[in-house]
């Protein structure tokens, strides 16, 4: 009797930890489907080693490139990355290194961008063995101009920014715990403990949290809405941001992919680069893999309850691995990734009306 008790209470546990695997498996995208798909063309390919972040200026019709050799983080090849501007009112299509004179270690991930009279600011998560901070700039033309560095406890593992003018920013915390069996639980068990964190200027304060891995942020001015990738859960949160600056949260837009930074077109649809799975895209950044599938999505949101998914490219990754970032311009998506040595120019097929 008690033999067959403990092969019963065997049997369940195997079968618990068969499920339990499963689940990394499927709720990561592993069994997904990866079908080439692209109505459009590469426009132009640009060699700059890891461009993770890209934003656009619509009004200047420029964009700013956050790129660094990402390896592991921190580390000293990495802090050697930077910003680079592109031009897109001509299809010369070259990068100008905008702080190749800024001298104290750099390894820039999310930056945001903010025009404020003639000058435009600029902000940038920046990864060094010295510690996590925010590095503001101001860019004329195509000078720019360091002017501070924001430290805190609160900006713990940053990963992206939205800038609300030159001073308040919201940023995201992608991990609770810096490494060991808490990291690893974060990652493959996609525990929900990551969070916003809001700066008035003076005060951090954390606005959200909850989030299984929060990954990139933007905020549409025009409806005050605040979305945040929630890269983990394959979704996209969505908050309503308050007078006080506070978020009340919205609903989950579940995307079906890895998402990661998020970025606006002129109508504020929302475009994100994507991991449609994250298991072969952590394979691949860890070395074991030589490339790693890409994605982009588009989001039209149209109220709670109702929006438009659109899956705009994909493929295997021979051609672009580890899609993070999709910021389009017109007719144009800029799209950058983790760590290959070039991003991409994609010209779609149709012409869009915005």
């Amino acid at each position: 009797m008690k033999k067959s008790f403990k092969k019963r209470i065997l049997f369940s546990t195997l079968i618990l930890i068969v499920l339990f695997i499963a689940n990394i498996f499927w709720s990561t995208g592993f069994f997904r489907t990866i079908e080439n798909k692209f109505e459009g063309k590469i426009l132009k390919q640009l060699n700059l080693t890891g461009a993770e972040d890209i934003t656009v200026s619509m009004i200047d019709s420029f964009a700013i490139i956050s790129a660094t050799s990402r390896k592991s983080i921190p580390n000293t090849v990495q802090e050697t990355g930077g910003l680079y501007f592109l031009d897109l009112k001509n299809n010369n299509y070259q990068l100008v290194h905008l702080t190749e004179n800024f001298k104290k270690p750099f390894a820039p991930h999310g930056i945001s961008v903010f025009k404020k009279d003639n000058i435009n600011i600029i902000s940038a998560i920046n990864h060094s063995k010295s510690g996590e901070s925010i590095e503001i700039f101001e860019l004329n033309g195509t000078k720019l101009t360091h002017q501070k560095t924001i430290k805190n406890e609160l900006i713990f593992s940053p990963n992206d920014i939205v800038l609300l003018d030159e001073n308040r920013f919201y940023f995201t915390n992608d991990h609770k715990y810096k490494n060991g069996l808490l990291r690893l639980a974060e990652d493959y068990l996609g525990l929900s403990i990551s969070n916003v964190i809001y700066f008035d200027g003076e005060n951090f304060v954390e606005v959200a949290n909850g989030i299984a891995y929060a990954n990139g942020i933007n905020f549409d001015s025009n409806r005050d809405l605040i979305f945040v990738a929630s890269v983990r859960k394959f979704l996209v949160k969505v908050y309503q941001k308050n007078e006080d600056h506070s978020l009340t949260f919205i609903e989950n837009i579940y995307c079906k992919t890895g998402v990661d930074n998020i970025e606006l077109d002129s109508e504020n649809n929302l475009w994100i680069g994507a991991h449609p799975s994250l298991l072969h895209f952590d394979s691949y950044a860890n070395g074991n893999n030589e490339i790693s599938p890409s994605e982009i999505i588009k989001v039209s949101y149209l109220e709670k309850g109702h929006y438009i998914l659109e899956q705009i490219y994909m493929e295997e990754g021979n051609t672009m691995s580890g899609s993070t970032v999709a910021a389009p311009f017109g007719n144009l998506i800029l799209a950058g990734n983790v760590m290959d040595g070039h991003f991409l120019i994609l010209e779609r097929g149709n012409k869009p009306s915005n």
